[in-house]
């Protein structure tokens, strides 16, 4: 397993799809995911640390698990097929739900909890961004510039079989 970070949300032009970008914490490999709008937007509320007025369904089920006495101890990305990534929520307690891999990153925004990743997922689907100089880790805004770049190149199709 790869542990990664969640770099942003964006949305790609001129197909207005949204797209999350991961990265490896001990790495220089990216994984990008096209998702719905829907999570893209829990994403990036949960990023941004804006707290709605009402709770979402992603903070919903966050306070259920909180009544119930649980939390989300981590969660990972298991598997692409056909450009569909897919996930699991690993509670506290053991206890595995599958998921969606947008609601999951939405979730573990929230719960601020890890994001992990199987390696065959991250050998079929990872990127490399940019050049591989050897120089030194680039700050956010800069590495969220080159991922745009990035973008201006690639279509959806290419991350599926």
């Amino acid at each position: 397993m790869i542990e990664l970070e969640l770099v942003g949300v964006r949305i790609e032009m001129p197909s207005s799809q949204p797209l999350v970008l991961l990265k490896e914490v001990d790495g220089e490999r990216h994984l990008p995911i096209w998702i719905g709008t829907p999570e893209a937007s829990a994403i990036a509320i949960a990023q941004q640390g804006v707290a709605p007025p009402r709770p979402l369904t992603h903070d919903l089920f966050g306070d259920l698990l909180a009544a119930v006495g649980l939390s989300l101890a981590h969660v990972t990305i298991t598997a692409v097929e056909d450009a569909v990534f897919y996930a699991q929520l690993v509670l506290d307690d053991g206890t595995v739900i599958g998921s969606r891999a947008s609601d999951a990153l939405a979730l573990a925004q929230r719960a601020h909890c890890q994001i992990w990743c199987a390696d065959v997922v991250l050998d079929e689907a990872g990127v490399r961004i940019g050049d591989d100089d050897g120089s030194a880790p680039e700050d956010d805004e800069t590495e969220v510039q080159r991922f745009r770049a990035f973008l201006d190149d690639v279509e959806p199709e290419d991350f599926g079989n």
